[in-house]
């Protein structure tokens, strides 16, 4: 590593932990991260870079290095969850109903010191453009509206990194190929005209037919999409009913669709359409069906993931990891439909006790894992020439 970025991290080690516990302590919700934007781009500023807002008015970029050499860019996602955190540190969010519990506050930290300590050498060996991305935490995501904005332009490959509790601080994992799933949304209503529980048989049992797609539909696709592509249906809200002897007039099931395969993600929702329309016709239930598309696959290609994989083996001889490709969701993807990149997964967990999963209102992180964070990505760059 550069000995001027080396020194830069040790010196300012402290500083990470203190930025960390900031922003986790005030988190802010997709599309409101205005103090967030601010505490990145007052900081960005200072040391003579020049942040540019995105339209939103939230999120940022910020380029450095040479103009007439290839750019790559490194992102970092800026947005909390509407979750109330369980967690008892003394950091914890002030923010009633929202918390950081899914580690941006992390990849900001990360990519906040990136680009200052690549700001103190003399000469990078590619240009550099950071990206303080909004809005991740919704479908179908603040990607596209950094793309929208243009600020992919110029940019030759595109890297990010994402903590991961199943892995322990110290060791970052990286795949060729798809690390994530997309995640599209499916949500059914249906009305009938009701009737008594006795005299099924005078009406048309919405009851039945939600049923009979919250197994058909399931089991249906299992049976029409090769297994090998990770393809899951699963319902995670069915509404219905009151009563025990009333067959109620209305319903409604809404659940998700995700896939590790772009070509299978693009067959989806005329498919789901084709079995559920199949599935209730002889029940004589009518239905509303609402399929939403969320984001396609992160699909990491070869030459950026041996770019990682280079900087990674940096921090030592175990530091590189093997990491299961995910069937969550995750906006990085749509940059990858425009330039190619790659997301590693950042391990922070402590070594110790219980692993805390994302998305859950206990998620914590063992702080050590910033300037592993940080060693990455300016390695990654440092190499990049």
């Amino acid at each position: 590593m550069n000995a001027v970025v080396d020194r830069w991290i040790r010196d300012h080690s402290e500083e990470l932990i203190a930025w960390r516990r900031h922003l986790h302590a005030n988190p802010e919700l997709a599309r409101h991260e205005y103090a967030t934007t601010e505490f990145v781009a007052t900081r960005l500023a200072a040391a003579g870079l020049e942040p540019r807002l995105l339209p939103g008015g939230t999120g940022l970029t910020c380029d450095l290095g040479p103009t007439d050499r290839p750019r790559i860019a490194l992102r970092a996602d800026m947005d909390a969850l509407p979750m109330q955190e369980l967690t008892g540190a003394t950091y914890g969010s002030t923010v009633a109903g929202v918390s950081h519990a899914c580690g941006h506050d992390a990849h900001t930290t990360i990519l906040l010191a990136t680009g200052l300590a690549l700001a103190e050498v003399d000469e990078l060996p590619v240009g550099v453009r950071l990206i303080f991305q909004p809005a991740e935490e919704v479908m179908p995501g603040g990607a596209l509206d950094v793309v929208a904005a243009g600020r992919l332009e110029g940019v030759s490959r595109i890297f990010a990194v994402h903590c991961d509790p199943r892995l322990e601080a110290g060791k970052v994992g990286v795949r060729v190929g798809a690390i994530t799933s997309a995640a599209d949304t499916v949500e059914v209503i249906l009305d009938s005209p009701g009737g008594h529980t006795s005299r099924p048989h005078l009406t048309t049992d919405l009851i039945y037919a939600m049923g009979t797609v919250i197994t058909g539909l399931p089991g249906l696709l299992s049976r029409r999409i090769d297994p090998r592509t990770g393809t899951v249906m699963v319902w995670g809200a069915v509404q219905a009913g009151q009563a025990p002897n009333a067959i109620p007039r209305t319903g409604m099931m809404t659940g998700t669709v995700r896939t590790g395969d772009h070509e299978t993600w693009s067959l989806l929702e005329p498919l789901v359409r084709e079995v559920v329309h199949g599935l209730l016709a002889p029940t004589g239930v009518r239905y509303q069906l609402d399929y939403r598309r969320g984001v396609p696959p992160v699909v990491n290609d070869e030459v950026s993931t041996r770019m990682f994989e280079d900087a990674i083996r940096s921090l030592g001889p175990d530091a590189l990891s093997d990491t299961p490709q995910s069937g969550g969701g995750e906006d990085f993807s749509w940059y990858l439909e425009e330039v190619p990149g790659a997301m590693a997964r950042l391990g922070v967990w402590s070594g110790r006790g219980e692993q805390l999963d994302i998305h859950q209102p206990t998620f914590d992180l063992d702080e050590r894992a910033l300037a592993v964070g940080v060693r990455v990505f300016t390695t990654l760059v440092l190499g990049a020439g």
